[in-house]
């Protein structure tokens, strides 16, 4: 039986869990900004390709930073398909932050990522199959 388009979203949601210590830090003590953005645009290019299973390139990024990520925070980095197109989908990625030690839990960053599924020429290509 074919999976329906939401329920293949929810089974294809990507979370990664990671503890912000000094190597990704800035002088402010913070998370660099680089580096948010750099795993964001991997957990977006992990759930479309856990979504389509085909190649996929991120050509384009809108990211919001509404709050700074101290150092010694724990992050988990969601992703989530959102529209789909015919070549391109996107994917909306939301970086929470949680305290080590309390269970305060919020919104760090929120971005979405356009995705296009290619072929082995780097054409477009159909992101589901008929």
């Amino acid at each position: 039986m074919k999976q329906s388009l939401e329920d293949k979203i929810k089974t294809t949601r990507t979370s990664y869990f990671k503890a912000v210590f000094p190597e990704l830090t800035n002088h402010h003590d913070t998370m660099l900004g680089g580096k948010a953005m750099e795993i964001m645009d991997e957990i977006a290019f992990i759930t479309a390709t856990r979504f389509s299973r085909k190649r996929f390139v991120v050509v384009g990024s809108e990211v919001n930073y509404t709050r700074s990520i101290p150092s010694g925070s724990i992050i988990e980095v969601v992703g989530e398909v959102g529209h789909v197109g015919k070549t391109s989908l996107k994917v909306s990625v939301t970086i929470f932050i949680e305290e080590m030690y309390s269970d305060k839990r919020e919104v760090a960053v929120e971005g979405e990522f356009t995705c296009v599924a290619i072929d082995e020429n780097n054409n477009s290509i159909p992101v589901l199959d008929e």
